[in-house]
């Protein structure tokens, strides 16, 4: 397979004629503009009930009169997607990189302009036909990602009602939460982890940057977000404190991944957020291009890259004790 779409096509594998350069750029335009149109809009306005035109589905409501809390959530759940919470934390982490090619786009095409047909589509039956428009793609992207924002938000909410209600979520986490506030305080590091509001759904971390590395000096506030159909929807981790890195968003949202036999013990987040933080050698993973800037200065090909990298790193690092 070639990372040419265009030639991947039957009978175009060694197409390199002036015309099929040119056809491979329209190509590659529309394939970006449907794959983001279709694979990532389309499929997370689904997942959270957001008409094209940025309107909401009414909810379901659910007859639960005789149901208690936990037979509600579970009922609540129903059917099971094992993907739609995937989907949703990869769409956070790669919402950066969406914009970005959301930008590139506009600079490459007016909107509403026609598709160019390929040599090898056949109109009405083998044919990518419509128009690009960004500026359209632009506001769905930004809806979904407000969606997102207020969804974690209303975790918050709903785990206060678990939590009042008792539910073994509710307190299930709350054990773990002493669990892990003893664990710290065993540790050779100051780190802490509280409480927000006294709602076992909202932890806040307190990381001490650790001696002789970058994040030596540091002082950042994790705020790691729990849903109350955990651990079937993962926690949401985000930096309050600015922090330049490969693995952070603009936004905060941390890049990191638990261990996958663990993913119900949070003890395995906080260490997957730690040691993503302190690695110094990483190993290369397209999957967590999460901050496209920082990245592309984390692992450039000039010598400078990565110097300006650290320094940038360090500058956050700095501020984060104003």
């Amino acid at each position: 397979m070639s990372s040419n779409p265009y030639e991947n096509e039957p009978g175009f594998e060694n197409a390199n004629e002036a015309s099929d350069k040119q056809a491979q750029k329209h190509y590659v335009q529309k394939i970006r503009h449907e794959t983001l149109r279709i694979s990532v809009i389309q499929r997370l306005e689904g997942y959270l009930g957001l008409q094209p035109n940025g309107t909401s589905a009414p909810p379901e409501s659910l007859d639960s009169s005789d149901l208690d809390y936990d037979e509600q959530l579970e009922e609540a759940n129903n059917p099971f997607e094992p993907f739609k919470d995937l989907c949703k934390r990869r769409f956070l982490w790669y919402y950066d990189s969406y914009m970005a090619a959301v930008i590139q786009g506009k600079s490459e095409v007016e909107p509403l302009q026609p598709f160019v047909r390929m040599p090898f589509e056949s109109p009405g039956s083998n044919s990518m036909d419509g128009r690009f428009n960004y500026p359209e793609l632009e506001r769905r992207l930004k809806a979904i990602k407000e969606a997102l924002d207020a969804e974690t938000a209303r975790w918050a909410e709903e785990g206060l009602t678990s939590k009042a209600g008792e539910s073994t979520v509710a307190v299930n986490l709350q054990h773990q939460f002493d669990q892990v506030t003893a664990y710290l305080k065993r540790g050779d590091m100051p780190h802490s982890v509280v409480l927000e509001d006294n709602n076992p759904f909202v932890w806040l971390i307190t990381y001490f940057g650790r001696p002789m590395t970058n994040l030596d000096g540091g002082l950042f506030r994790i705020k790691i977000a729990f849903s109350t159909r955990f651990p079937n929807e993962q926690p949401r981790v985000r930096f309050e404190t600015k922090l330049f890195h490969h693995l952070i968003a603009a936004d905060g949202t941390a890049c990191y991944t638990p261990n996958p036999m663990k993913v119900e013990d949070v003890k395995s987040h906080i260490d997957a957020i730690f040691e993503m933080l302190e690695e110094d050698e990483p190993a290369y993973d397209p999957r967590k291009i999460v901050n496209p800037e920082a990245t592309k200065m984390f692992w450039g090909n000039q010598p400078d890259d990565k110097k300006l990298y650290n320094r940038r790193l360090r500058r956050s690092v700095q501020m984060s004790m104003e």
